[in-house]
């Protein structure tokens, strides 16, 4: 699945001259998190988030610096803290160069993106335009839907699929596994030489669309100690 399967399309934007109040008031309004700063033409020119907002002074949670973070932090730095809890306009508070990503990327590289910089959000674009959001919610749904399995999958199939997903894992069997799958029920035999490689065949085996269960007969071999 790509960015462009999951996005959500239907987006609440604002402008940079926007006040702050009324970048709370269409979020509360509209039930979202952030929102897309538009230029005049339509460009995109940063995003304002909740968490743009949550030090300010109008609510009295903004920190003013400690003496140390005065003597620690660079005078830019404490000048930039100061414009965030302080701007009146979307485009002094916002955060200009928020994380984007194309329509065509896969979920594994907007997951990816989001665990690296630590966002909640990825701005959608199309050659350079804004054409949706993608959010954890996002693919959380994305999830439920791959938790349906499709329908006619044979039992043949889903021994072909649990076998291939297997034999493509570093971690396996002392020897070669055996699989028998019977109505979506898949029973599993062979040798592993951990508990973990033994839940990791079974997690590999649930993973396969159409597995109804999972039997696991599977023996742990302990090695014999190494003689010097």
């Amino acid at each position: 699945m790509k960015a462009c399967d999951v996005m959500t399309t239907a987006l609440c934007t604002i402008g940079p001259d926007a006040t702050i109040g009324q970048a709370a008031t269409l979020m509360l309004e509209h039930r979202v998190s952030a929102l897309p700063v538009l230029g005049p033409d339509g460009a995109l020119l940063g995003l304002i988030s909740e968490g743009d907002l949550v030090r300010r002074v109008e609510t009295g949670t903004a920190r003013a610096p400690s003496r140390w973070q005065a003597l620690l932090q660079s005078e830019a730095a404490l000048a930039a803290a100061y414009i965030k809890s302080h701007a009146r306009h979307v485009g002094d508070a916002m955060t200009a160069a928020p994380v984007t990503v194309g329509e065509d990327a896969p979920l594994v590289v907007v997951a990816d993106l989001m665990e690296r910089h630590n966002v909640k959000r990825l701005l959608v674009t199309r050659d350079g335009a804004l054409v949706g959001i993608v959010s954890r919610a996002d693919l959380l749904r994305a999830l439920v839907l791959r938790q349906n399995p499709p329908e006619h999958v044979t039992d043949q199939e889903i021994q072909d699929k649990v076998l291939a997903e297997l034999n493509q894992q570093p971690w396996g069997f002392v020897g070669a596994a055996s699989i028998a799958v019977e109505d979506g029920v898949v029973h599993l035999w062979g040798e592993v030489l951990s508990d973990t490689e033994r839940q990791a065949a079974r997690v590999a085996a649930e993973c396969v669309p159409g597995v109804r269960r999972v039997v696991d007969h599977l023996a742990l071999q302990v090695r014999a100690p190494a003689i010097a």
